[in-house]
């Protein structure tokens, strides 16, 4: 079976390829960031958001949209462009783990000033992660595939149920970018790729627009892991422990989708979908 869709793919079965498409599907289809944040807190997290005050969820996902559009501003372009150069996943942690503690220590006040500064550690991690898979950090859309993964590790609640695979995620924000590229340059995006040769001003709204809507993603992880951060329980170790988490979570998404992006420009995005869903599949049986 693997072997005749590799075959239709072109991914040969016994080729690096078709190993870093498996790896790629164990990292994406993976528990949710949501799963592993209830079994380290112990407590429901749906009551814990629940708990919320209304004035403090609505500052929640005003918060991560302005953390989304500075971080994706200056994280990528704070790094050397050295596509290839090996990711330093450790560093990240131990970045996101010293923010952590802080928020976990000193209540929502601490929160709302650690959220930029660990959502900037987030974006590093996951442009580190693209650029270790050769990607161009310069390229805009390196910055738009690093802002998708925000979008790929958290469903709204106005998703349908059965949106938890890697690619029907995935369509959220290029539908996204279709909508963007006819409003602000007057013509389409090609499959998942962006409008080129827009100027600085509608290369801004372009990229205020899309953190909008990632950040209705991301905002939804986010208050669950203020909501954690808030059961009594929680103090600056565990805060630590989900700033780690968080950032470990995103890293593997990071990895995973820029194995796909990076297949899909050697075989075609429709041959890379269907070898991976098919493999997905699988691993559901």
């Amino acid at each position: 079976m693997t072997r005749t869709i590799a075959r239709a793919s072109g991914i040969e079965a016994d080729s690096l390829d078709h190993a870093d498409l498996q790896r790629a599907v164990e990292l994406l289809e993976a528990p949710t960031i949501t799963a592993r944040m209830a079994n380290l807190v112990g407590a429901p997290l749906e009551f814990a958001v629940r708990a919320l005050p209304g004035k403090v969820s609505a500052r929640i996902h005003g918060a991560v949209e302005a953390a989304l559009y500075k971080s994706a501003q200056a994280a990528l372009w704070s790094m050397a462009n050295v596509p290839g150069r090996a990711a330093s996943t450790r560093w990240h942690k131990l970045a996101a783990a010293g923010t952590g503690a802080v928020g976990g220590a000193f209540g929502f006040t601490a929160l709302f000033l650690e959220l930029p500064v660990s959502t900037t550690i987030m974006m590093r991690a996951v442009a580190d992660v693209a650029r270790s898979e050769g990607f161009d950090l310069a390229e805009p859309s390196t910055r738009h595939a690093c802002l998708e993964v925000f979008a790929l590790g958290g469903h709204s609640g106005q998703d349908d149920a059965s949106e938890t695979g890697y690619y029907l995620a995935r369509g959220f924000t290029a539908d996204v970018m279709r909508h963007l590229s006819a409003e602000l340059a007057g013509r389409t995006v090609a499959g998942r790729g962006i409008t080129t040769g827009l100027g600085s001003k509608e290369a801004g709204k372009w990229l205020a627009k899309l953190v909008e809507r990632v950040a209705t993603r991301f905002g939804v992880v986010v208050t669950e892991k203020f909501a954690a951060q808030a059961v009594p329980i929680v103090g600056a170790a565990t805060g630590a422990a989900l700033n780690t988490m968080f950032t470990d979570y995103y890293q593997d998404v990071a990895r995973g989708h820029f194995i796909v992006r990076r297949l899909e420009q050697r075989y075609g995005e429709a041959a890379v979908q269907e070898a991976y869903d098919a493999l997905a599949m699988r691993r559901r049986d």
